[in-house]
């Protein structure tokens, strides 16, 4: 029971953060701020939010190992298809298309918008997920 209460913590601590970060901090900033001082504060955002997400991940795996002994295995395995997918989610976009964003930002050859299209269709997509993860808690 604890480690429900746990896991259930930890699976709303990383869907709140999400949510958070994307869909009011960042919209915030390019509202408040020029769009140079939000790009590097949101920049820096997202990366405590992917390495947030890392930790969220190891922990539900974790979790779902040893604190689901009463669930049915289809409904372990599929929550933990969740999870991998949102962390797949954060690896794709982080340490795939956040290094390339960089490169086309500091080059400007124009393709920066298509992978910052790429990056935010990840992020709805795993924010989906989390909202999917609390659900089947």
């Amino acid at each position: 029971m604890v480690l429900a209460k746990v896991r259930l913590l930890v699976a709303a601590l990383w869907a709140g953060s999400l949510w958070a970060v994307g869909y009011l901090v960042a919209p915030t900033l390019f509202m408040s701020l020029d769009r140079v001082l939000a790009g590097s504060i949101a920049g820096l955002m997202f990366h405590a939010e992917a390495m947030l997400s890392l930790g969220c991940g190891a922990a539900m795996g974790v979790l779902l190992f040893f604190g689901t002994r009463d669930w049915t295995p289809k409904r372990r395995r599929s929550v933990l298809l969740i999870v991998v997918a949102m962390v797949m989610c954060t690896v794709v976009s982080h340490f795939g298309l956040q290094p390339m964003m960089a490169a086309a930002k500091a080059s400007g050859d124009g393709s920066f918008g298509k992978l910052h299209g790429m990056s935010s269709s990840i992020y709805l997509v795993q924010s989906l997920l989390a909202g999917w993860l609390l659900w089947k808690q």
